[in-house]
């Protein structure tokens, strides 16, 4: 069993979705856990539905001002996951410039941010949340697929200037989460059914999927500059 004791994590985008899984398997696994989002109501909803104590902090990624001040406010962490993302999709030539710019900042410069003021311990651990139509991409979301390589990317270059601390990303596939909410219900399980049928897993993915992925990065010495895909098969169906 994944043993976390006494270590502390920072989930960013931890109130709901692949975050809030993540945050809710490390403390489990006995990690000293903050969940951090934009939304103080969201955060409170989300600490409720862990068992283990955790503590919340309102942090938007969009704002380096904050993020710079949060850690300087904050200790060393061990572990640092980044699930927070706001992104627009369409065809590239339909999308508004400005939606494709919001979405941009949201996922990949708001990881940046995080990266680059974010205080970790000497053999610490931060993972991005990518996904896989960085490897497939899709034509009606072309933009979703380079953000996506851009974060791998980063990833895999920050293990050589944050080293010995590990870097990692996990490129989740179709996974059932809040973000699917906003469709009808008979539509979204007819989704589901239609992405599960064409995937070599022949089901699509839980948050918890992924929660454990990123805990296995976290816990294994020998792992850093890797993408570790999640995604059913979907990249090489």
């Amino acid at each position: 069993m994944i043993s976390l004791a006494k270590q502390r994590v920072l989930v960013v985008g931890g109130s709901s979705g692949i975050g809030l899984a993540v945050a809710q398997q490390a403390a489990a696994a006995g990690a000293e856990v903050t969940i951090a989002s934009r939304s103080a109501d969201r955060l409170a909803e989300a600490a409720r539905s862990i068992s283990e104590k955790v503590e919340t902090a309102v942090l938007d990624t969009g704002d380096n001002a904050s993020v710079e001040a949060f850690f300087a406010a904050h200790a060393t962490w061990d572990h640092i996951v980044i699930s927070a993302a706001q992104t627009a999709s369409g065809p590239v030539r339909k999308l508004p410039l400005d939606d494709a710019a919001r979405a941009m900042d949201s996922k990949f410069w708001g990881a940046y941010r995080v990266a680059r003021a974010a205080r970790l311990a000497e053999r610490g651990t931060l993972t991005f949340i990518s996904g896989f139509l960085s490897e497939r991409p899709s034509a009606s979301s072309v933009l979703q697929g380079a953000i996506n390589a851009a974060l791998e990317s980063l990833a895999r270059g920050l293990a050589l200037e944050l080293s010995p601390v590990r870097v990692n990303a996990v490129s989740p596939g179709m996974i059932d989460t809040p973000l699917w909410s906003k469709m009808d219900e008979s539509n979204r399980n007819a989704m589901f059914g239609r992405v599960a049928g064409s995937l070599p897993a022949k089901t699509v993915g839980q948050p918890s999927d992924i929660a454990n992925a990123v805990l296995f990065l976290m816990v294994t010495p020998f792992a850093t500059g890797s993408t570790v895909r999640v995604d059913g098969g979907g990249a090489i169906g």
